[in-house]
């Protein structure tokens, strides 16, 4: 379940489930991907900068970005869960991770 207080303890939990990969958006610089709440898809995408920093790397080709992401899953994941749980709802909202995000 997702928590209705922000700054309950949140230890290993994580609010979304794991959905699709979408791939790589050449136009946005940024790779795409689903999760689930409850059964409500909810779109994620994290930016070619943010992965490539989590990865330690940089400049990685855009017909590599679906094994860095599969490499990178569980901490991107984790924290579009807590992106979303800290978000605003709203029909049609999109998780965007980039790269101010990865001091959490």
């Amino acid at each position: 379940m997702h928590c209705p207080v922000r700054g309950c303890e949140r230890d290993n939990w994580m609010p979304l489930a794991r959905d699709r990969i979408i791939g790589h958006d050449l136009e946005r610089l940024a790779f795409r991907f689903t999760m689930t709440n409850d059964g409500d898809v909810v779109h994620c995408q994290i930016s070619d900068a943010a992965m490539d920093e989590l990865a330690g790397m940089q400049g990685t080709e855009s017909s590599a970005r679906q094994a860095q992401f599969m490499s990178l899953r569980e901490t991107i994941e984790r924290l579009a869960s807590e992106l979303y749980d800290e978000a605003p709802r709203f029909k049609g909202y999109v998780v965007r991770i980039f790269t101010r995000h990865l001091g959490r």
